[in-house]
């Protein structure tokens, strides 16, 4: 299989975000709900000090957290990119502002450029493998 081919396998895998059946949305619904639970907790709880060898693990954690956020919005709504991408930007603003008025958390601007930067490339990598041509069979 030749390396075009295998992406435009991936593509076609992929093709549940761009028209998920209505038990896919569902699913995708619950799992968003879950995850912004999840992250809520982790971001507005007091911090755990963890030793991590893994430099700048805050910003990843950041990057990873809304990049999924991203995908699991994409599933479960079905309104356009730039308004999921408007929410996901509140959400994270919202989440540095509430943690600024936090005495045992910080708000920082990398933290919210980080959180951007995750869902930004899941829309880039959407994007990319919608216009990427399907396999013929």
């Amino acid at each position: 299989m030749t390396a075009i081919g295998a992406l435009s396998n991936i593509a076609a895998m992929l093709d549940f975000l761009f028209r998920p059946s209505s038990g896919q949305r569902f699913l995708g619904r619950a799992m968003l709900l879950s995850a912004l639970l999840v992250v809520s907790y982790l971001v507005f709880s007091q911090p755990v000090k963890v030793a991590h060898g893994l430099p700048h693990f805050d910003k990843i954690s950041h990057f990873a957290a809304f990049f999924g956020l991203a995908a699991l919005l994409q599933l479960a709504s079905g309104i356009k990119r730039r308004w999921q991408l408007l929410l996901l930007s509140y959400y994270a603003g919202l989440i540095e502002v509430i943690q600024y008025y936090l005495p045992y958390r910080s708000a920082e601007w990398l933290d919210l450029a980080a959180d951007l930067s995750g869902a930004c490339l899941f829309y880039l990598l959407l994007l990319m493998a919608q216009q990427w041509p399907k396999p013929s069979h």
